[in-house]
């Protein structure tokens, strides 16, 4: 059975799809890197980061489904399996996104622009461009390495133990350092927490546009609630992080949230939070449209655009040029996401021995 499932794995990384897939991922962020390196103007860079950090979601996401999964069984792995195994074995396109970023570091990060802005000992000891890039290329390779082996239905109870600790431990420090280090004199221990629940509910969103029609039963309501629970979770931790600044008065953390509430940002936020949380998590209190197809499609289509406006919000206003920015953006998430359809296309996993 394993060894069925490993020549399956190789027969569908040689489907042309996906050759097509990781070609045109591969070409775009060549292009992008010499731009940036050509210093074509750093809204690109910064239009890159924020397409990045929404579609990585969703492989990143599928990733921690399957060791979840893993550990804890129930017939929604199994059902959901189909999906979320494509969807995890993309995380080496996520790890080709991110090298020019890594190679541009100075266009998108004023610390690595002006290392004399922030405090020295953390110039030193953690926002440097060597420890960054060291930090990046571990994570990016672990996870890598995990969600191909569980996408290809390897991958034991341990295994999937340890790597959600790896998890842990890997986006504490990289969430920090990819977004939250664009305005390095705002902190939040809840920052990385929020990221891990958005990647969460993205790939499971992407799961109820994508797969749903071939889940039936108990599995469709399960995951229903499993959106409910993420969604909850992330609303939650982006409440908690608000009050806890504005209950400790601190002047840099107002800073960061009152640059997040002028006129078009704050109605950027309240859109966000209609189409993300109120509108899906209505709907989901109901049982008929957690257990309806339609249902189900239509709340995730409702995460996936709140996922993008919470991104948007939380990532673009640190940049100056920010409609350059946001276009630059919206043009490279379109190139990303056709990358990610096509390689997804020629991916052909089956339930395997564990089903994720």
């Amino acid at each position: 059975m394993i060894a069925a499932s490993h020549r399956q794995t190789l027969s569908a990384f040689s489907n042309r799809h996906a050759a097509a897939g990781l070609a045109l991922l591969t070409l775009t962020a060549a292009l992008v890197l010499v731009l940036g390196r050509l210093d074509v103007g750093p809204a690109l860079m910064q239009g890159w980061l924020l397409a990045f950090a929404i579609w990585s979601c969703v492989p990143v996401g599928s990733m921690n489904w399957l060791l979840i999964h893993r550990l804890t069984g129930g017939a929604w792995g199994i059902a959901a399996a189909p999906v979320l195994r494509p969807l995890a074995a993309m995380m080496p396109l996520v790890a080709i996104a991110f090298v020019p970023v890594l190679a541009t570091l100075p266009s998108i990060y004023p610390w690595a622009a002006s290392p004399g802005e922030i405090k020295s000992d953390v110039a030193v000891w953690y926002l440097s461009q060597t420890s960054f890039i060291l930090r990046a290329v571990i994570t990016l390779a672990g996870w890598s390495v995990l969600a191909l082996i569980f996408a290809s239905g390897f991958g034991g109870r341990l295994l999937a133990g340890l790597g959600l600790a790896f998890f842990g431990l890997t986006i504490s420090m990289v969430a920090i350092d990819w977004f939250l280090s664009v305005e390095p004199h705002y902190v939040s221990t809840a920052f990385a927490s929020m990221i891990a629940i958005q990647q969460l509910l993205a790939a499971l969103a992407v799961l109820g546009v994508v797969g749903i029609a071939n889940v039936a039963g108990r599995a469709r309501s399960d995951i229903g609630k499993l959106l409910m629970a993420t969604l909850l979770g992330v609303v939650y931790v982006n409440y908690m992080t608000f009050v806890v600044a504005w209950y400790g008065d601190l002047p840099h953390k107002a800073a960061w949230f009152l640059k997040r509430g002028s006129d078009t940002w704050a109605a950027v936020l309240i859109a966000t939070f209609v189409i993300g949380a109120v509108l899906p998590f209505t709907m989901l209190l109901l049982a008929g449209v957690r257990a309806s197809r339609a249902g189900l499609r239509a709340v995730s289509v409702l995460l996936l655009l709140g996922t993008g406006l919470h991104f948007a919000w939380l990532i673009l206003p640190a940049f100056a040029r920010q409609p350059a920015v946001a276009l630059a953006g919206l043009g490279s998430l379109v190139i990303l996401t056709a990358s990610s359809m096509l390689f997804g296309r020629g991916l052909a996993f089956g339930g395997g021995r564990h089903a994720g």
